[in-house]
């Protein structure tokens, strides 16, 4: 079974059947791991696929294969990527970063100046998250719409989350910033012209000492001609 076997498409409201089960999973696979989920209905899932703001991995045969969602929080400010899951009939063929990577560019299309972040207590998925340019951050630098923080009150966790009052929990938090990002591009894009203004340096003075030892050895055979007349045998080979 290879990635080849998936379509990985933005939901849309033909896809509703699957919310159900789709929720019934997120919350199986949060207690088999032992770690805390802001639990959703089935209700809110369909209307996210409704919305076109939720993608949807399905085998050739019909099956749902892996789901995640956009959440918006600060009037559009915030993005975040959540319920990221695979059906574990079809996990470990690299099914939950395509699904990431999609969503991600998702989000990318329908929010371009937004913030995108994401609270996880799965390694996998901060790898994920770090390769699409996510970097850690403190809680501080999420949003802090309270609407986003009372969808935590249904993870196990939630305790800890009130008791360090917002600051830290279990979840790592990651943010992707297009202000920060295109700050990054354009020192990229600075960099590269100045490394490609010193080549064309070096090469442009490699070019000026190869003209010059042309010319010095040019004059040195004249000198040397004018000293020793051809006939000596003095200049042969020069």
């Amino acid at each position: 079974m290879t990635l080849s076997d998936f379509l990985i498409i933005p939901a849309t409201a033909a896809h509703t059947d699957y919310a159900d089960a789709i929720c019934d999973e997120m919350f199986e696979s949060a207690k088999a791991r032992g770690t805390g989920i802001a639990r959703r209905k089935p209700e809110y899932v369909a209307r996210k696929m409704e919305d076109g703001k939720a993608v949807i991995a399905l085998h050739k045969d019909g099956r749902w294969a892996g789901f995640c969602y956009i959440e918006t929080w600060s009037h559009g400010d915030y993005v975040a990527n959540s319920g990221l899951i695979v059906n574990p009939e079809f996990r470990k063929v690299g099914l939950a970063k395509a699904i990431k990577k999609r969503i991600f560019e998702l989000s990318r299309e329908k929010y371009p100046q937004a913030k995108i972040f994401g609270l996880t207590t799965g390694l996998a998925v901060m790898k994920i998250n770090s390769d699409l340019g996510y970097e850690p951050v403190t809680y501080s630098e999420l949003t802090q719409d309270e609407e986003f923080w009372k969808g935590c009150q249904s993870c196990v966790n939630y305790d800890i989350l009130v008791s360090k009052e917002r600051k830290n929990c279990m979840c790592t938090a990651m943010l992707w910033d297009p202000v920060e990002k295109e700050r990054e591009l354009k020192e990229k894009i600075q960099r590269r012209a100045e490394a490609k203004e010193r080549l064309d340096r070096i090469v442009k003075k490699q070019s000026l000492l190869k003209r010059i030892e042309a010319k010095l050895w040019k004059s040195s055979r004249k000198i040397v001609a004018a000293v020793f007349p051809v006939g000596t045998g003095i200049i042969k080979g020069i």
